[in-house]
């Protein structure tokens, strides 16, 4: 079933109950949708859409941070059968360019908060975006741009037939999402609506949703992986309730307050949760939270001992990981079974309806225990990286997705993730690219060559450590270092510096896997040393 027939059914079936929630705990504000509003609301900008031109195979860029109007505003491009292009709300102007050009959209919808990105960039994009759309208050809107509700309401006429009368195909394209690669430059993931129907299958399949659960949403919607894990919700019309912000009291007073029974978390925010446990800023009797019935990660590795310290505060929770890609319409191609968390540190056995297997560098199956390329397979395989067959043809072969990921089988069966094989940091869930950040210090006049990689970290799986070479008869400080860095965005920044030589092999490529063996330790080996 198409995604967006899944909507109207819920109208349908749960009229004037509640979908949407939004909690702003910095504004101390509560917002809701029902069902049959969340519906109305998609249909109403489908039609405005479609009045303006907008036709199926058109793209439509959705840039906006988490808020009650997003998952609207999604479905209501899908309903026209344009594609919903929706774009990291971290990226730099440079990189919204970018990815405006790429995928040649003509309408952009965007909030308050990218006013000054945009406005770096819109000359440059003029010729391909034709119509801004401005979710933010009407007294913010640009002059170039209409006002949302202004734009809803030019097809006040139309609204007697919501959604508009668009036929979909199971087949056609829905999504672009942009992903990078090790250089750090996006790439676009095509993604068609039998990749997000199957996503709903295999969240359901994985956490057994019901219509009673409530789903706690805190990552952004932008990542594929958010939204599919709500997906296993939005298939049986459960609540879901976005939060805005991530301080752990926030979060438990969420749970409390909504009844929310299913959290995803990201380690940083689970390990933030249980050190203020420890400390007693936070007292578990104060909040009701006996309907929380699981907790489960994804985007980076799991340290074992956080899950271990996590089922002594919650030794009622049920726990899964689960690991996916963009390319694999987000998480659960692999996951580890709510019944194996005793499993923890693997990332599990292949998802439901998928097929995994670990190969050497000519595409050969490996026996177990052997390390290789993890490769997946299965109905939530993107279609095709956009307008770049060089790259989608080394990514799917013969129907298999290459993750390129170095990957395991242990004498059970559960794939065990060893390592990387492109340089990319996940910190804290983010994706940091290294040659962006060497990029950027190479600007400066005292620094002679920089390699950046990640080392381990308890909290945020993975931080970015500079290595700096210093060019001779120059001083630089530590202090000087981190003043330049603040150039960039916050989570690219360096949160090690290590002054040394940077050691490049013959053809001028920087060794990092003598850097990862000298200064931040072999990741295999750190993986293996969190199981024993």
């Amino acid at each position: 079933m198409i995604i967006t027939e899944i909507l109207a059914r819920n109208s349908r079936m749960y009229k004037d109950e509640t979908a949407l929630i939004e909690r702003n705990p910095i504004e101390n504000s509560r917002r809701k949708i029902t069902w049959n509003e969340f519906y109305n609301s998609s249909g109403r900008l489908a039609n405005a859409l479609v009045r303006t031109g907008v036709k199926k195979g058109d793209k439509v860029i959705l840039l906006m941070t988490n808020c009650l109007e997003w998952l609207p505003v999604y479905f209501g491009i899908l309903y026209t059968g344009a594609w919903a292009v929706p774009l990291n709300f971290r990226f730099e102007s440079e990189k919204i360019k970018l990815c405006t050009m790429v995928s040649g959209a003509e309408i952009f919808i965007f909030g308050e908060e990218f006013i000054d990105r945009i406005e770096e960039i819109r000359d440059s994009v003029a010729s391909i975006v034709k119509t801004w759309i401005f979710t933010g208050p009407s007294h913010k809107c640009p002059a170039y741009a209409v006002q949302y509700e202004n734009f809803i309401k030019s097809a006040q006429e139309d609204q007697n037939k919501i959604p508009p009368d668009v036929e979909l195909k199971i087949e056609d394209d829905a999504a672009l999402y942009f992903t990078s690669g090790t250089t750090g430059t996006p790439k676009a993931v095509l993604l068609t609506h039998r990749n997000l129907e199957h996503a709903c299958y295999v969240e359901n399949r994985h956490h057994g949703q019901t219509h009673e659960d409530i789903f706690l949403c805190i990552p952004p919607l932008y990542h594929t992986g958010a939204k599919m894990h709500w997906f296993g919700s939005f298939i049986v019309g459960g609540k879901c309730v976005i939060l805005k912000g991530v301080k752990p009291e926030w979060i438990l007073e969420t749970v409390s307050e909504e009844k929310a029974t299913i959290v995803w978390l990201l380690v940083p925010w689970a390990h933030d949760i249980l050190i203020d446990i420890e400390r007693g800023k936070l007292n578990l009797k104060e909040y009701e939270l006996d309907q929380w019935r699981l907790m489960h990660i994804g985007a980076q590795p799991v340290p074992p001992s956080l899950i271990r310290e996590w089922k002594l505060c919650f030794p009622n929770h049920e726990y899964d990981t689960n690991y996916g890609l963009t390319e694999c319409t987000g998480p659960g191609c692999v996951h580890l079974g709510m019944e194996n968390s005793d499993r923890v540190g693997a990332i599990g056995v292949p998802g439901f309806d998928w097929e995994c297997r670990i190969v050497n560098k000519a595409g050969k199956l490996l026996p177990g225990g052997e390390s290789g390329e993890l490769i997946v397979k299965g109905p939530g395989v993107m279609k095709e990286y956009y307008k770049n067959p060089e790259a989608t043809e080394k990514t799917i072969k013969n129907g298999w997705l290459y993750t390129g990921d170095i990957a395991r089988y242990d004498l059970a069966g559960f794939i065990w993730l060893v390592d990387r094989k492109k340089d990319v940091i996940i910190c804290g869930g983010e994706n940091i690219f290294p040659v962006e950040i060497e990029s950027f210090f190479m600007n400066n006049s005292k620094i002679h060559d920089i390699a950046v990689i990640g080392i381990p970290d308890e909290r945020l799986g993975e931080i970015s450590a500079g290595i700096i070479s210093v060019k001779p008869g120059m001083k630089l400080s530590e202090k000087e270092v981190i003043e330049f860095g603040k150039g960039l965005p916050r989570y690219k920044r360096l949160r090690k510096i290590i002054f040394a030589d940077v050691p490049r092999n013959a053809t001028g490529k920087i060794e990092k896997p003598k850097l990862r063996r000298i200064y931040g330790k072999d990741r295999r080996k750190d993986i293996e040393k969190l199981l024993r």
